[in-house]
């Protein structure tokens, strides 16, 4: 799932450890005025959450950027070919202090394969990501463009969710079923993971222990449900969801499936109980909306959606509350903004764009220094 939607859809985490104590008070970086590299012209007009933009990496596509629990780092993965990468990579870098204009971060996935969706554990010295190495040490084939115009992501049936330290050393595997598993990411609690698995057959969202144990099925209903995170509680889910409304579409979906395509093009809000229990959708705005993410208040989530573009470009970031209420616009460029995700503390919000790439196809992540 990568280039502008594609290039950087990648499909959007663990291992036992003590959960943090009073995270939300101790998580976070340092002090915006002691970091060094703002550059206010990055904030478009009107955004006016954004007091300052820090670029973060400059080359390639990078996208599903998370935060240690400590606050203090990002994992992210990229395909940079100047980094030797042919196809997503996972690495690891300090986005207060490196500088990766003229430097490689720390690279994490060192087996091969295609990896997504990483997120560390609680303790942050452990990554988890999905990764194809298993099956093969190369890149996967990327879907041709179809004969018949629809747009899709591969949905690998040779991902799995493994566990690596900081040095790329793997130490556990979490799934070892038939079928797709990915989109790994884990409770702030430090207690559960939930991912999306085809194992019974659909794309749905299951959850489990940090080493890989109870796994429970959450949703039960037929189309694409994936992307999905914790609230910051760890009592609730949100994720996206792409459901056929016609049996025309659901042959539609599920002849995909069988290829191991998915067609993203529409894609609504979902929050449910962290069982799955009183399931709703809050977004009714039609096209893509996805890459959503809770605001650390639990009350609000952020996320991207091209609802308002008439060709399905560009994405821009939205924010609503938990309700499906007070629908804001929060980004204003005319290209790709996607994948933003808070720190604990609510001070930094780091997303992924195209802004400020030269009129190149390249993706970047920046860190901004967040305003309510």
């Amino acid at each position: 799932m990568t280039r502008t939607l594609l290039a950087i859809s990648l499909l959007a985490s663990c291992s036992t450890g003590p959960a943090p104590v009073a995270q939300e008070e101790k998580a976070g970086g340092p002090p915006a005025d002691s970091i060094r590299g703002w550059d206010s012209t990055l904030v478009l007009t009107g955004e006016r959450h954004f007091k300052r933009i820090k670029q973060l990496t400059f080359g390639g596509d990078n996208a599903e950027a998370y935060w240690s629990f400590d606050g203090s780092r990002l994992v992210f993965q990229s395909t940079n070919p100047n980094w030797g990468e042919s196809c997503d990579q996972i690495h690891v870098f300090d986005p207060f202090k490196d500088e990766l204009r003229t430097g490689q971060p720390q690279r994490i996935s060192v087996n091969g394969g295609r990896t997504t969706c990483s997120y560390f554990l609680p303790g942050d010295s452990l990554i988890l990501f999905a990764s194809t190495h298993e099956h093969d040490a190369s890149c996967p084939t990327v879907p041709e463009r179809r004969a018949d115009g629809k747009y899709v992501w591969p949905i690998y049936e040779s991902f799995d969710i493994h566990v690596a330290d900081l040095n790329g050393n793997l130490k556990r595997k979490l799934t070892d079923q038939p079928g797709y598993d990915a989109e790994a990411t884990v409770s702030p609690k430090g207690d559960r993971i939930v991912f999306t698995s085809t194992r019974d057959g659909d794309l749905e969202l299951y959850t489990m222990n940090t080493d890989g144990s109870d796994v429970r099925r959450v949703t039960n209903t037929l189309g694409y449900d994936g992307g999905a995170f914790f609230s910051p509680d760890g009592t609730k889910l949100l994720w996206r969801a792409s459901r056929p409304a016609s049996p025309e579409e659901e042959t539609i979906y599920k002849d995909l499936l069988k290829e191991g395509l998915v067609m993203p093009t529409n894609m609504e809000l979902w929050v449910a109980n962290a069982d799955g229990s009183e399931a709703k959708q809050i977004t009714k705005l039609g096209k893509a909306n996805w890459a959503p993410y809770w605001h650390p208040d639990g009350k609000r989530i952020i996320f991207a959606s091209n609802h308002l573009s008439e060709r399905g470009f560009p994405f821009t970031l939205f924010m609503i509350h938990a309700d499906g209420s007070g629908l804001e616009q929060l980004s204003h460029g005319d290209t790709f903004d996607a994948f933003p995700v808070f720190s604990a503390d609510g001070r930094y919000l780091v997303f992924s764009s195209n802004r400020n790439n030269g009129g190149t196809r390249e993706t970047n992540l920046f860190l901004a220094e967040w305003v309510d």
